[in-house]
């Protein structure tokens, strides 16, 4: 069984996985490695320069140096100073093939797939050799390790550093922050037209309004605030979407049937128009992907 099962390169910024050795097991413990690296890696700003995550059967290990982070998942019985010593060689490989502002400007998962065969022959040779060539290197590391060891951690830890579980910050504000990071995508030609229509509309409600402050004053100023909401509704994502478009929608069409009378067919069903049209375009408007949701 080979000793080095899997490696990673993200930047430590921001976690953004740059390069990684092809894996062709299925184990179940190194697929479950594989996940805890993608949430160690959103963590490293805040984590040692290195450390090492204890399992069952396999440890992970890492290393971060000039804004990358090399990680590799290794059999218990490989010896933490041939696993830091693997990681020390593959920065050497990665810092020779790449700078610091290669690193720095990717934007994308995975931009250096070309460095993945490096990453698989070194893992190879160590596999096979049980360490590397030169053995003052691994007694190097042994010494290094001596003086100043890596940090144990456990993903509980991992988890506390990025404040996912520190009990300080309650779930619903957790929640409530998510739906207003997300972005969504651009907006389109007739979301642009149902924008003014709404503008439209929701300025002829203020103006009969005043005109008819006897009659319809209310029922006006509430179809006019109605109208600024679906534009809202369309131009930024909120939680539950869904249920504020067709609450906004019932509210347009009962004010104007309770304006049937006062106003003609056409002018109502103009309304009522825009409305629906704000409600389709808001629920069909879509998410942007995020990057960062690339698995391992």
């Amino acid at each position: 069984m080979s000793l080095i099962l899997f490696a990673f390169v993200v930047r430590v910024r921001d976690g953004l996985p740059l390069s990684a050795s092809t894996d062709f097991l299925h184990n179940k413990e190194l697929q479950e490695r594989k996940q805890q690296l993608k949430v160690i890696s959103k963590s490293l700003c805040s984590l040692p320069e290195r450390g090492t995550v204890k399992g069952h059967e396999l440890n992970i290990h890492f290393l971060s140096s000039e804004g990358v982070s090399y990680m590799t998942v290794c059999a218990c019985s490989l010896p933490a100073a041939s696993a830091f010593c693997f990681l020390e060689d593959l920065r050497w490989e990665f810092t020779a093939c790449f700078d610091n502002s290669a690193v720095a400007l990717a934007s994308r998962p995975y931009p250096f797939l070309e460095f993945d065969s490096a990453i698989q022959k070194l893992q190879q040779h160590y596999n096979q050799k049980g360490g590397p060539s030169l053995e003052v290197t691994l007694a190097e590391v042994w010494e290094d390790l001596r003086t100043s060891p890596p940090q144990f951690l456990t993903m509980e830890d991992v988890a506390l550093t990025n404040g996912a579980a520190n009990g300080h910050v309650e779930q619903t504000a957790l929640i409530h922050k998510g739906c207003q990071s997300q972005r969504l995508e651009p907006v389109s030609a007739p979301g642009i037209l149902s924008l003014i229509l709404n503008i439209m509309c929701a300025a002829l409600n203020l103006i009969r309004g005043v005109h008819l402050i006897e009659y319809t004053f209310q029922v006006s100023q509430d179809i006019f605030i109605s109208f600024p909401l679906q534009c809202h509704l369309y131009l930024f994502h909120t939680c539950q979407k869904k249920l504020k478009s067709f609450t906004l929608l019932t509210i347009i069409i009962l004010c104007n049937a309770f304006l049937f009378g006062l106003r003609n067919i056409w002018q109502l069903a103009f309304h009522m128009s825009v409305a629906c049209l704000s409600m389709l375009l808001t629920l069909h408007r879509k998410l942007l992907d995020r990057n960062m949701d690339c698995g391992v």
